[in-house]
């Protein structure tokens, strides 16, 4: 625990140093914040999402793999990966589809990254997980459903 202490107040003292340096600014920082699609992470509806990211009903894929427990003993964290073999891939996201905002997590992937990624998602019920892909500007989809036991989206 103290090294975490440590590590943190390192980090701040770094941080605060090049901001009072003037080494980057705090617009900076949070730049990228500019880039997020708002419509997408308030969609209901798998359909509302793809729309809001540009996209149209997307094709089931073989090539795609969902990586998530069968059963989640607690939906306030529940592990999901996703990992393609397609070519191409600019985009990976992460949808439940019966969360309150249906898309989870939503990755950006700069040309020649691995099309791996996991993350951690609460679900507050029993629903279908969709992993969803855009490769070559085309949306593709996996989907896998995981049994909540234990609530975690106010449950």
């Amino acid at each position: 625990m103290n090294q975490q202490r440590r590590d943190a107040l390192r980090i701040s003292t770094v941080v605060s140093l090049a901001l009072a340096a003037g080494l980057f600014k705090p617009s900076d920082v949070f730049a990228q914040a500019q880039d997020w699609n708002k419509g997408a992470f308030d969609a209901k509806s798998l359909a509302e999402v793809v729309k809001a990211m540009g996209g149209s009903m997307p094709a089931l894929s073989k090539e795609i793999t969902l990586v998530a427990p069968d059963i989640a003993e607690n939906g306030a964290v529940v592990p999901v990966g996703v990992t393609t073999s397609l070519g191409n891939v600019q985009q990976i996201a992460i949808l439940v589809e019966k969360n309150p905002n249906t898309l989870s997590a939503n990755f950006m992937l700069p040309a020649g990254t691995e099309a791996t990624v996991a993350t951690r998602v609460k679900m507050g019920q029993t629903s279908n997980v969709h992993a969803l892909v855009k490769a070559d500007g085309k949306w593709l989809i996996a989907t896998k459903e995981i049994k909540v036991t234990l609530g975690g989206c106010g449950g």
